[in-house]
């Protein structure tokens, strides 16, 4: 059985292909395989997203957040979801939390 990792690469040239459903197969199974896989979430959040699955495109942008607390950067990320997905009252508060971090008042 493949890696999580290697997965994930799988599920990059999927979607570099123009398959997104089947780069979400892919990144679906590496989180099966591994729920703690912060790329597969990252990637899941931004292909959801893409392809109009919204409430999922939250779920693994937060989840993300939950496994890199301390990454400004998960922050942002998630913010960009939210934004995308209509929820601006979400993405300005997580812009704002990695705008704390960076500044490092968190």
């Amino acid at each position: 059985m493949p890696s999580p990792n290697e997965l994930y690469d799988q599920a990059v040239d999927l979607r570099d292909a123009g398959d997104k459903d089947a780069a979400i197969a892919k990144l679906e199974e590496a989180v099966e395989a591994d729920p703690r896989h912060a790329l597969s979430h990252g990637l899941l959040a931004r292909l959801c997203a893409d392809t109009g699955r919204f409430d999922d495109a939250l779920m693994h942008a937060q989840r993300v957040v939950e496994l890199e607390p301390n990454d400004p950067f998960s922050y942002t990320a998630l913010s960009v979801i939210c934004q995308r997905c209509g929820r601006i009252p979400e993405a300005e508060e997580a812009m704002a939390r990695a705008r704390m971090m960076q500044m490092g008042l968190d």
